[in-house]
């Protein structure tokens, strides 16, 4: 027979409130180039555009297994110039990754109001939401 588990609500909530906590007072990396394969994936060339923070209380309680980030504080000055594909989600000790996803101007995981970083600039984000699967 095929493993095929299906997880209630109340599972999917609960992982993914934890994974929330993880990112308390953590980093949030946007970079530039191809998303490494997994988030334990040595990033090479992709070049560090830009460094935010999470809040103490990083992310909203979970609904039906969806966490939404709260307030992010901006980066006041982008690290480098470059169009964000993607992030790295780091706890607070800024090297215990946590999680990669996309990034975009409207359908990504991580939202900006614009994926063209510049130098010296603000990088603000619009949105970030992460979702655990219920099967």
């Amino acid at each position: 027979m095929a493993l095929n588990p299906k997880f209630s609500n109340l599972a999917v909530n609960t992982e993914a409130d934890a994974l929330g906590v993880l990112l308390n007072t953590g980093y949030l990396r946007i970079y530039d180039g191809t998303q490494p394969a997994t988030a334990d994936t040595v990033i090479t060339t992709q070049v560090l555009l830009a460094e935010l923070r999470f809040n103490a209380t990083a992310f909203a309680a979970a609904v039906a297994g969806v966490i939404t980030a709260n307030s992010i504080t901006s980066d006041a000055a982008a690290d480098a110039t470059g169009t964000a594909s993607w992030f790295r989600a780091l706890k607070s000790d800024g090297t215990s990754v946590v999680f990669d996803g996309s990034v975009g101007e409207a359908t990504a995981d991580l939202v900006l109001n614009d994926i063209g970083i510049v130098l010296g600039v603000v990088t603000a984000v619009t949105s970030l939401t992460i979702t655990v699967s219920k099967g």
